[in-house]
Order: structure tokens, then C-alpha cells, then sequence
């Protein structure tokens, strides 16, 4: 073998086995999902925006701190358009999101009068899991195993963070501001004296 045809098999055993670079990977923002109604949602027209992506559940115990913490913060850091949570209901852990789709938006719209975006239920783990939880879970490296896991992905679709439901919305809120901060939005809060709070029972 000449040496020339011995360093194309080095370099061709490099490109083999080098990992796809960041450019070449699928991010969040690259995938579709369903809306409430079951339209076709395209996640790439958030582009330039961080959202925090939450798996929810109507029945679990932390579900109201959760939900009235949720909707403080779009309220807080969504008025410039840099910012949104995403809200998927989820019935994998304890079976707490029984209810149709019709039925978890009732019950958010009456109670919580909620501000963000709800999709339409979904799998976040195992066979049947939505495309677009498993790249965030390839991304960040942790998988949800109960309600109310928070993912926070950037203006392009990378996965910052990524927290279970102990971590109170209050426990990651500096992270949150610092992403809205970078993406160009604005990181005045508009909270009271209590903050956010988030229940922190199961």
C-alpha cells in the first residue's frame, strides 16, 4: 500500500467514527409535534426563542404549585417574544393525565388560566415517546420519570438545562432569565415578594 492510500484510510476511519457536529445534528426546533387540536405544529417557527418544555399531568401533586408557577413566568418573561413554555401532557407516571385533551385544556383554562402553549398528549418516554421529547432527552442526557420535568432549550433548539419536579420554578428561574437574557429578550421580572412558588409534593 502506498503512503498516499494509507493516509485516505486513516482520514476515511476519522470521518467514520468522528461524531456529527453540532450543524449536522438534529435540535428541538427541527422537529414537528401536534397542537391541542391535532394540527401539525412547527417548532422551527420558534426559532430565536427559549422555551422551557414541560411534561404535565392535571392530578399530580405537583400540579398547582406547577401550573400557577408556569403561568407567572410567561407572564414575567414572555412579553417580548423571546420566551415561551411549552406545556405536554403526559399519562405515563401514576396515570394523573387521564382526561382527553378537551378535557386538560378545561381544566387548565378554568383553574390556572393558563398563558402558554398546551400540545396535544403525548408519550415522553419508551417506544411510543414524540420524536421531539426524545431529542430532548438525547440532548440533556436525562429522561423524565415523573410529571413536571423542565427542560430549558435555547433560540436554536439546544437543550441548556434540564430538571425533575422537585426543582421549583422559583430553583431555576435565574437560569431561565440568564437564556431570555442572550436570546435578546427582556429579563425584567415582574414578580411580588413571594416569587413563583411550586408545590413540592407528589
Amino acid at each position: 500500500m502506498s503512503f498516499g492510500s494509507f493516509l485516505g484510510s486513516i482520514l476515511f476511519a476519522c470521518l467514520l467514527f468522528t461524531p456529527l457536529s453540532l450543524a449536522a445534528q438534529k435540535l428541538f426546533y427541527d422537529f414537528d409535534v401536534k397542537d391541542f387540536e391535532g394540527e401539525t405544529f412547527h417548532l422551527s417557527s420558534l426559532k430565536g426563542t427559549v422555551s422551557l418544555v414541560v411534561n404535565v399531568a392535571s392530578q399530580c401533586g405537583y400540579t398547582d404549585g406547577h401550573y400557577k408557577a408556569l403561568t407567572k413566568l410567561q407572564q414575567s418573561l414572555g412579553g417580548k417574544g423571546k420566551f415561551q413554555v411549552l406545556a405536554f401532557p403526559c399519562n405515563q407516571f401514576g396515570q394523573q393525565e387521564p382526561g382527553s385533551i378537551e378535557e386538560i385544556m378545561q381544566f387548565a383554562q378554568e383553574n390556572y388560566n393558563i398563558n402558554f402553549k398546551i400540545f396535544d398528549k403525548i408519550d415522553v418516554t419508551g417506544p411510543d415517546a414524540d420524536p421531539a421529547f426524545d431529542n430532548l432527552i438525547e440532548q440533556s442526557g436525562k429522561a423524565p420519570n415523573w410529571n413536571f420535568w423542565k427542560y430549558l432549550v435555547n433560540g436554536e433548539g439546544l437543550v441548556l438545562h434540564a430538571w425533575g419536579p422537585k426543582y421549583s420554578v422559583d430553583a431555576i428561574f435565574d437560569d431561565v432569565m440568564r437564556a431570555v437574557g442572550q436570546a435578546g429578550g427582556s429579563v425584567e421580572s415582574t414578580l411580588g415578594e413571594k416569587g413563583f412558588g411550586a408545590g413540592e409534593e407528589l
